[in-house]
């Protein structure tokens, strides 16, 4: 259940399938905050798989640690919103999920268990804070086979504890493919709501 200190307006929490049609509806921060989803996690794994494959698995902790901040802070400079990644077991505590996002996270990971929903499987809402509202979008990030390299069941040794000596209260290992990994994350400024609402 949804509850948090203002009211919550919930403009939809379910899969939205990309399609045509219903894109051409979605208002204009929606669009742009799948825009900005998918470019996080497009150069993100341009990224590591760069790494991995001139550097081994352990190169790609550096990209995670240091690359994956760096691109967010400055998608979220560029776009004034802030964009980012969280999941219900984080490798980087800076990345852990506030109570919404924690409830969005597990209806995700049911909806991924279930197997019943049409990929991408994203959220988008609006907060009423006060006179404000505050508009958040979130995309499931299901687990790929490249992720699975530094968060899969087993870990090659070197690996295991480079991952170890950075992130020593990892909680991000021990998936499978398909299932939920975590989400990125875009939450647009506060403003005046519409007329209308």
């Amino acid at each position: 259940m949804i509850k948090t200190a203002c009211t919550a307006l919930l403009l939809a929490t379910l899969a939205l399938p990309a399609l045509a049609a219903e894109t051409a509806l979605a208002p204009d921060w929606i669009e742009r905050s799948r825009q900005l989803a998918t470019q996080l996690g497009g150069e993100l794994k341009g990224e590591l798989g760069k790494a991995i494959e001139t550097g081994g698995p352990v190169a790609a902790i550096g990209v995670c640690s240091t690359r994956a901040p760096e691109i967010a802070a400055r998608l979220s400079r560029e776009s004034g919103a802030s964009v980012g990644r969280t999941a219900l077991r984080v490798r980087n505590p800076a990345n852990a999920p506030d109570d919404l996002q924690r409830t969005l996270l597990e209806q995700f990971a049911g909806e991924m268990t279930s197997g019943g929903f049409q990929p991408p499987l994203e959220a988008a809402f609006e907060i009423r804070r006060g006179e404000q509202v505050e508009r958040r979008y979130m995309r499931a990030i299901p687990t790929e086979p490249l992720c699975l390299t530094c968060h899969g069941k087993t870990l090659a040794p070197d690996l295991a504890a480079a991952i170890a000596r950075a992130y020593p209260a990892d909680q991000a290992t021990g998936f499978e493919q398909g299932q939920l990994r975590g989400a990125f994350t875009v939450t647009w400024p506060a403003v005046a709501p519409p007329s209308g609402h």
